[in-house]
């Protein structure tokens, strides 16, 4: 048993409601059960009962036993002073406030739904390889999960715009600044996302404006900054010219020494070196200067995958690493690469702009998900083969959001599938 599920009865009212009384005898009527407080504090916030004969305006605090009060020292906090009910599933002490007046209790161990117990009980004990609802998920129709995903892909981007709104406090409110290093972050992939991301947040943006322009020298900014022109045993007349434009641009622009984290090649697809992909990324800001306000105006998958149509430098065309000569080759970004920087940075971004600015493009940002394919990933495989497959990025992104901030942390009383399979029914909160 979990005090979520408490949570769940007292806020559902799957309890037995003929002849309800406290733990003293007093009859009960719940006229409000309150809302409900996921923070520090009650359990749940403005709740109205009728208790006895008197009316109660005041807040409901839930624990599995009585004793949990003065376990969690209630007793000594004021913020449980307006408690007006204490809902257990076991009484088994009496509890007071700080002025030593009872608080009412109502024990749910003999009144709650059996039915709803024993479909709970089946949901969060059952044997399991991926998900709580592996086995029962094909019970579930297929409105309840679509419109489920509608709402996850909604809370996925919310997320995903809190995260960027910091960013912009960080950079003080430069949405370019912001676009930079998030696009830095994510060229980077999984295995550079950090050190992409601190080179990005180590160079006060204005310098970018002032050498994006000039992709050789853009090129020479970040890779001195990250460390990756720190070759001294390769004798080669490009590597010597960068070194000579980062050591002027560091002296010109007061630039300290980078110290976090290097960039890597080790089991890394040649395509995916920290070079070749700050080579595209320097060549991308040298042919769009405006990236920016480019993407903002750009409503379409097609538009967005032109701007995003960039190759490397001269000198990366035949080469990957510093001095090693290689076949010629454009290396622009591939359309699969595009697609995850649209999924990754500029929905976001676009999604977040646009909140910041008091208009709601959820629809736009949903057809433009809805226009690329599906990432591809282990935790989406696990859901095709549940009958869930993922037709879009905006399907897939909501997955995720379902896997990652429902399924692996247990709350299922928070998502609809869960909700279905106890109750049957379920309104997203």
């Amino acid at each position: 048993m979990k005090e979520d599920f408490l949570h769940y009865i007292w806020k559902y009212r799957k309890y037995n409601h003929v002849n309800l009384t406290t733990t003293r005898g007093e009859r009960i009527e719940v006229l409000a059960t309150g809302s409900h407080n996921t923070n520090a504090g009650p359990d749940f916030f403005n709740a109205r009962l009728s208790i006895g004969e008197q009316l109660w305006a005041g807040n409901v605090e839930i624990h599995l036993k009585s004793s949990h009060w003065y376990l969690h020292h209630h007793e000594t906090d004021e913020n449980y002073e307006n408690v007006i009910l204490h809902v257990v599933w076991e009484d088994d002490v009496d509890v007071y406030r700080r002025d030593n007046t009872p608080i009412p209790t109502l024990a749910l161990k003999s009144i709650a739904d059996r039915s709803s117990f024993r479909n709970y009980q089946r949901l969060i004990n059952g044997n399991k390889n991926f998900i709580n609802c592996e086995k029962q998920l094909e019970d579930v129709p297929y409105g309840v999960l679509k419109s489920w995903m509608d709402v996850l892909f909604i809370k996925r981007f919310e997320a995903k715009s809190a995260v960027i709104t910091d960013e912009l406090k960080r950079s003080g409110n430069d949405w370019e600044a912001t676009l930079f290093r998030l696009l830095m972050k994510n060229f980077g992939l999984k295995v550079n996302a950090d050190a992409f991301y601190n080179v990005a947040s180590s160079l006060d943006f204005p310098i970018i404006r002032k050498t994006r322009h000039d992709i050789l020298e853009l090129e020479a900014l970040l890779f001195g900054a990250s460390g990756l022109l720190s070759v001294d045993d390769v004798n080669d007349e490009y590597l010597m010219t960068q070194k000579g434009r980062y050591a002027y641009l560091k002296r010109k622009y007061q630039l300290r020494d980078y110290e976090g984290i290097r960039p890597v090649f080790f089991r890394l697809r040649p395509v995916n070196f920290p070079t070749i992909r700050i080579s595209q990324l320097a060549n991308l800001y040298a042919t769009h200067p405006n990236l920016f306000s480019l993407i903002l105006k750009a409503q379409s998958k097609k538009e967005l995958h032109k701007i995003f149509n960039v190759g490397v430098s001269d000198y990366w065309k035949t080469h990957y690493t510093f001095g090693k000569r290689s076949g010629t080759t454009l290396k622009k970004l591939s359309s699969n690469f595009v697609d995850l920087l649209l999924i990754n940075t500029v929905a976001p971004l676009k999604f977040c702009f646009a909140r910041f600015n008091g208009r709601n493009d959820d629809d736009v940002m949903h057809e433009l998900l809805f226009s690329i394919k599906p990432e591809k990933n282990s935790v989406i495989q696990e859901y095709e083969a549940l009958s869930v497959p993922a037709g879009s990025a905006a399907e897939s992104q909501s997955l995720l959001q379902l896997y990652h901030h429902y399924c692996t942390a247990n709350k299922c009383l928070d998502c609809a599938v869960g909700n279905h399979l106890i109750k049957g029914k379920f309104s997203p909160q």
